[in-house]
């Protein structure tokens, strides 16, 4: 199954690639297009300044007809004709804003000296001495759009881009989950059949040895094992949140990780002082928070030191804080100890902060963070759940 996604994944990340590759060769081709067309309007406009001067300067000899077929057969790129005085003597492709208004000399002359300014302009000087014209001429309106499409292409491409890779993303996290939630209901299948085993020699037991002290302790591991099946069978579905005393589930987990971890290790629980904090959760699933918190500050202190547990209230929210005394965590990886596999032990699967994220972000739209933490100091995790009565 995770060879499957992980091919699928492949395949889009591919047709991502190849979409990519063929804009930006589209975008390239459009840009040589453009530089093509700048070159032949200038060409254009080469050949057209010389049959202006042949104009100005006709005899005799001059077959005028070819002249003024290349003078009209421009029709494309505007053109104004400025004298050594300044003045309009012609223009043509200026547009019809230009046509419609008698006096636009003045416009047409501020036009005329936007493209000197701007380098398209071409001096003849003429056979009187001090007498010259000056064609000023611009980009035509169809270079003008085809400068602008590149730009508009790569928009489109980037916008295209921005969209596949959320795509991509949201389509990986949802197989990444699909595999959560299988693997959580098999591990709950598989616990059943040992679980129920386990329950039944509990009874043998009680019958044959009613007064052994260990019977207790096995019952509660045996109830224990129960609520781990029912928390991973949970995954991937939508628990009814039910009212629950947050300050008892804490003491509950605290009395069950006391009896199972080193007398070198204390866990202290800082409460409000006569007061029960309710709110509607999944206990069970909430229950794995803490315990996965407190079970990670156990291995961080390498089993000997100091856990203490906060607990207050906001007019919102119900806050948490687990502050422990060991190794710390750097500054870098105050984020990556919630994605899955990331452990700093030599054994282990780094999946216990990334349920614990799961639990609280998803099942109760809560917020699970690194407050704070200083490298041979301490680490101190805090969890925000909204309350809800």
């Amino acid at each position: 199954m995770v060879i499957w996604f992980d091919r699928i994944r492949n395949l889009k990340i591919l047709l991502i690639v190849v979409a990519i590759v063929i804009a930006i060769a589209s975008l390239l081709t459009s840009s040589y297009l453009t530089n093509d067309l700048k070159r032949e309007e200038l060409n254009k406009m080469e050949v057209w300044a010389e049959a202006m001067s042949s104009l100005n300067q006709a005899d005799e000899n001059t077959d005028i007809n070819l002249v003024l077929k290349v003078l009209n057969g421009n029709n494309t790129i505007p053109v104004i004709v400025l004298d050594q005085d300044d003045s309009v003597q012609t223009s043509r492709n200026l547009g019809r804003q230009f046509k419609a208004e008698d006096d636009s000399t003045s416009m047409i002359r501020q036009m005329a000296h936007a493209m000197k300014a701007a380098g398209n302009s071409m001096r003849i000087d003429l056979d009187t001495p001090g007498d010259y014209i000056e064609i000023c001429y611009d980009e035509s309106l169809m270079l003008k759009r085809l400068a602008v499409f590149p730009y508009v292409q790569l928009a489109v491409v980037i916008i295209f881009v921005i969209i596949a890779l959320f795509a991509l993303f949201t389509s990986m996290r949802a197989e990444q989950n699909r595999v959560w939630v299988g693997l959580s209901k098999e591990t709950a299948h598989q616990l059943g059949t040992p679980i129920s085993s386990l329950m039944a020699w509990t009874e043998v037991i009680r019958d044959t040895y009613p007064d052994d002290e260990m019977l207790p302790e096995m019952e509660k591991d045996v109830r224990r094992l129960e609520r781990i099946a029912e928390r991973f069978s949970k995954i991937g579905s939508i628990p009814e949140p039910k009212p629950t005393d947050v300050t008892e589930l804490v003491e509950r987990v605290v009395e069950y990780m006391d009896r199972r971890t080193s007398n070198k290790v204390v866990i202290m629980t800082h409460m409000p002082a006569g007061q029960h904090v309710e709110t509607r959760m999944v206990a069970s699933l909430f229950e794995w928070v803490v315990e996965n918190l407190c079970k990670n500050a156990v291995d961080a202190m390498n089993g000997s030191g100091r856990i203490d547990i906060y607990l207050e209230t906001t007019p919102k929210n119900i806050v948490m804080e687990v502050h422990d005394t060991g190794k710390g965590i750097q500054k870098s990886h105050f984020k990556s100890v919630f994605k899955p596999g990331f452990t700093t032990k030599q054994r282990g699967w780094g999946l216990g902060l990334s349920l614990a994220k799961r639990i609280v972000e998803q099942y109760h739209k809560g917020r699970i963070y690194v407050k704070s933490s200083e490298l041979g100091r301490g680490t101190v995790f805090r969890v925000e759940i909204p309350r809800v009565l």
